[in-house]
């Protein structure tokens, strides 16, 4: 396996530099008000490169601001990765897409409440000849067997962050524990791994959105070869950080964001991302609904 061990480091450089300083219920919960710095504040988001990379918090971070007047720091790594910087206190607020993980971050008595904010769909991209025949199978399962069976030159996350859980889980599923050569780590975010793989006419794994958002710059060696299973579906949540995580913690700050992103304003802004560039959206806004019905509407 390849590590890119120079990205890396510089992120756990970055997460130990800010050591210094349960769905649809309120986010305040277990966050007492007025306990916290007050409007203007700095608040630390802590959230998947997804979100990133598909440009969405270029559009909804400079609103909130300009509405509230608190300034956020946005820590952009995979899901695992920030749900423990929630954990450690060293975040205010987690946006992240790893669901059995952040239903333990909650249940470890850190956080307020856990709200669903939007979603989307993973799909499996590669090069435009799909060499092992992904478009052919049957199924996410299926689609993982024959880039394994045909051992094509596979990138994976390898961050632990949501994709490469939901990676893992496939592989799982698939009853292959991937190795060898043609399987390979980036340790980097979602943007990076997608350029990696079509330099190195791979397959991966990604969301939607932030392969819509960047394959222009990835070139036009990659498409969609795989999609539409409900496994694929990705779904999005926010989850405030209380003191109980730390002192430091800007509670009050973390429970605005929260409640902001699940605001009528921001899922407005949500439902028009990526109209203008991709004639769709790249995430459709969930807050207020419950993840059964999600589920049944796919």
């Amino acid at each position: 396996m390849t590590r890119w061990w120079v990205a890396a480091a510089a992120l756990v450089a970055l997460a130990c530099g800010l050591a210094a300083c349960g769905g649809g219920s309120p986010a305040g919960r277990g966050a007492a008000a007025g306990s916290g710095p007050a409007r203007g504040s700095e608040v630390i988001l802590a959230t998947t490169t997804s979100t990133q990379d598909s440009g969405l918090l270029d559009v909804l971070v400079p609103a909130f601001q300009a509405e509230t007047g608190h300034r956020v720091k946005t820590i952009a790594v995979g899901s695992g990765q920030a749900i423990e910087l929630g954990r450690r206190g060293e975040a205010d607020v987690v946006l992240a897409h790893s669901p059995a993980a952040e239903q333990q971050l909650v249940a470890s008595g850190v956080t307020g409440g856990r709200l669903l904010v939007m979603h989307n769909d993973f799909v499996v991209i590669g090069p435009a000849n799909d060499p092992a025949g992904v478009a052919k199978t049957r199924g996410v399962v299926g689609a993982m067997r024959a880039i394994a069976s045909g051992a094509a030159p596979f990138i994976s996350r390898g961050d632990q962050s949501g994709t490469h859980t939901l990676e893992l889980k496939l592989w799982q599923r698939a009853g292959i524990t991937p190795g060898g050569r043609w399987y390979q780590e980036s340790g980097q975010g979602m943007g990076a791994t997608i350029q990696i793989a079509a330099e190195q006419r791979a397959y991966t794994i990604a969301d939607r959105g932030t392969y819509l958002a960047t394959r222009t710059q990835a070139g036009s060696g990659l498409k969609v070869v795989f999609e539409g299973d409900p496994a694929l579906r990705n779904v999005y949540h926010v989850i405030p950080i209380t003191r109980a995580a730390g002192q430091r913690v800007n509670q009050d700050g973390g429970l605005a964001f929260a409640n902001w992103l699940a605001g009528k304003r921001a899922q407005g802004m949500i439902a028009e991302f990526g109209v203008a560039t991709h004639g769709r959206p790249l995430f459709v806004p969930d807050a207020g609904k419950r993840e059964a019905d999600l589920a049944a509407a796919a």
